[in-house]
């Protein structure tokens, strides 16, 4: 998908995310079988074990490259294309887009609109699709603010045929950028499942998940990058299977002639880049394309909401990191997370 550019500056802290996530090899363990790809935009590395670990990741591949191919908002033959294009009408989408749309209309309810999809006219104007930076005046803004529609956005299940229809508003635009890759891991684990991998993980930059735990039975540990240096930690967390989604203003960003500095994250609110203390946004859920929703919705919503939200809604756990070195964990994790940068300050949050 274009949605979104490769970083290369995170590479660095993927690689360390899975030399975490590895088990030290041992006589009899299970073989451990990977590959990496690049989709999405963003460098993939895929894990599994066991005698069926190649198949699994065969099966696993195959859906991430039929998910970005049907999700790129550019491709012409894609169905976010189609959906944009439709001037109104209709259009047919898998049972996996309808589930992003649904969990997406779940979160934009219930975060009063922190994640809309509808914001992708929002997200060229600033030049974050095609890396060609520009700092929109308010007008240009404000023009583009008059598409957010995402309550708009009819969605349509038919369930004898199990087949899903979606339309939205003459000019409005999807992106699913903020779900895709959640979205996409969830269903690649879940083909590694059925092709009989018992252990195994996925690793797509900001998002991690995992299928039941190590080899040896012991928990999965995935270290939490540090906003200012994210090739290291400021923490890890020791899991079974879950999914991981870091949210942060560290990834694409740029400064514009003003002196001022301008990340991707941009708040439905206001049309600009959010504002409000926080530094990243960690989501801890079962449900990976949940974890992708509201970890986009979190950081939108900033600290003190977010933490309302988890407390009225639950069903997560979460990692706030703010820009000034605080790290506050929803109290789920209390036996699981554990700081290791002692630039950071650490509390729990009931």
């Amino acid at each position: 998908m274009k949605h979104t550019r490769i970083n290369y500056k995170n590479i660095l802290a993927l690689l360390l995310c899975l030399c975490m996530l590895l088990p030290l090899s041992a006589c009899g363990e299970a073989k451990m079988q990977q590959r990496q790809l690049t989709a999405m935009n963003t460098m993939m590395t895929l894990t599994a074990y066991g005698k069926k670990a190649e198949a699994g990741l065969r099966a696993a591949e195959g859906v991430i490259v039929a998910m970005d191919a049907a999700l790129d908002p550019e491709m012409p033959n894609s169905t976010t294309y189609a959906i944009n294009h439709a001037n109104g009408q209709n259009v047919i989408v898998s049972a996996q887009v309808a589930k992003m749309l649904s969990t997406a209309m779940t979160v934009y309810t219930q975060s009063g609109g922190a994640l809309d999809l509808s914001i992708y006219p929002l997200v060229k104007r600033w030049g974050f699709v095609d890396g060609k930076y520009y700092l929109p005046t308010d007008e240009e803004i404000s023009a583009e603010m008059m598409k957010l529609c995402y309550d708009r956005l009819v969605l349509t299940s038919f369930p004898s045929s199990g087949a899903y229809s979606v339309s939205l508003p003459i000019g409005a635009e999807l992106t699913f950028a903020a779900v895709a890759k959640g979205c996409a891991s969830e269903n690649a684990i879940d083909a590694m499942r059925q092709a009989g991998v018992e252990s195994a993980f996925i690793s797509m930059g900001g998002n991690v998940q995992t299928l039941g735990f190590k080899p040896d039975g012991s928990l999965w540990t995935v270290g939490i990058s540090d906003p200012e240096n994210p090739a290291t930690h400021l923490g890890v967390v020791n899991v079974g299977e879950t999914a991981i989604v870091t949210t942060g203003a560290y990834t694409d960003r740029f400064t514009a002639m003003n002196g001022k500095t301008y990340h991707h994250v941009l708040n439905p609110a206001s049309g600009y880049p959010a504002n409000n203390s926080l530094a990243s946004v960690t989501i801890l859920c079962e449900d990976g394309t949940m974890a992708d929703c509201l970890s986009t919705a979190m950081y939108v919503l900033g600290e003190n909401k977010a933490l309302n939200y988890w407390r009225q809604y639950g069903g997560f756990e979460m990692i706030l990191v703010t820009d000034s070195k605080r790290v506050i964990c929803t109290s789920g994790l209390i036996e699981k997370f554990t700081l290791v940068n002692n630039n950071y300050t650490l509390k729990f949050s009931e």
